[in-house]
């Protein structure tokens, strides 16, 4: 792969993984807009991984109070003051990683072929959902109307709740909300926070959320790939490693835009931006 390509790749899934514009359905888009060829799910995973450790970097102190969390959960530090509350958090984290775990080991055994085939005239290849509906209609379509649902979730939601009021039930709502994003389209980031603005999360704290919640998940896809891109050879190594330094500098970027554009202005740009895009892709494509 050349530079440029990886360059595109990095910057077009360091911004739109954290913008709720659909990540997936950017990456996908890219062999449709240029002549390069489809990147493949490795990169894919790599520029995901490069956006993880942004996250962890920006959220350090949050990221850090998750960590506590898990170690009180097994006893180390369980007695100090805040260990309860960290404790508390850090399992409904877990929680609300369970759904998308549970949907996406349910495509990889089949459960949904049958539906797929019926419905969306999809085959699915070896339980491999992403690599086998990369066509537009279906993008523009998620685009649409995930975009509308996130219109109308930061209109009318209420802005009363923090990240640190959480509760297990908002951890499994927002949880099944992000195993809705294995669909290109519908963006993780987006979905999640529409439904964290359902719940009453403000607008800053529905992304915190989000992207906090993103990292059980994120993490785990890249712990399952790295053999692949060891096996893949020493070039694609070369290429996944250099698409996730650039993505992990335009994710950081980015994700401190969000969140600073989010305390004085509403998620409506986005809206409708996903809305025109979508109408484009049916338009065109």
């Amino acid at each position: 792969m050349t530079f440029l390509q990886l360059l595109i790749i990095a910057v077009v899934q360091g911004i739109t993984e954290f913008l709720p514009i659909s990540s997936s359905g950017h990456l996908i888009l890219i062999p449709n807009f240029t002549e390069f060829p489809d990147q493949g799910p490795l990169i894919d995973v790599a520029v995901h991984v490069g956006s993880l450790l942004a996250i962890i970097v920006y959220f350090f102190k949050d990221v850090l109070t998750l960590a506590r969390g898990g170690f009180a959960s097994i006893g180390v530090g369980a007695d100090r003051a805040d260990a309860p509350s960290e404790r508390r958090l850090f399992w409904w984290i877990v929680l609300g990683t369970i759904p998308a775990v549970a949907f996406g080991l349910a495509i990889k055994m089949g459960a949904f072929n049958a539906i797929a085939e019926d419905w969306f005239n999809i085959t699915i290849i070896d339980g491999d959902l992403m690599s086998s509906i990369r066509f537009t209609d279906l993008i523009a379509f998620n685009l649409i109307v995930y975009g509308i649902a996130l219109g109308l979730a930061d209109w009318l939601g209420k802005e009363v709740k923090k990240f640190e009021d959480m509760s297990w039930r908002d951890g499994l709502i927002v949880g099944i909300a992000q195993a809705l994003a294995i669909i290109p389209g519908t963006s993780r980031s987006g979905v999640t926070m529409t439904a964290a603005r359902v719940l009453g999360y403000t607008r800053v704290e529905a992304a915190r959320f989000s992207f906090l919640l993103s990292i059980p998940a994120v993490a785990g896809a890249g712990v399952l790939i790295v053999p692949e891109i060891f096996e893949a050879g020493s070039a694609l190594a070369l290429d996944a490693l250099i698409a996730g330094v650039l993505t992990f500098i335009a994710a950081f970027a980015t994700m401190a835009f969000l969140m600073n554009f989010l305390k004085r202005a509403s998620m409506m740009v986005f809206v409708v931006y996903r809305v025109a895009m979508g109408c484009a892709l049916l338009a065109f494509f």
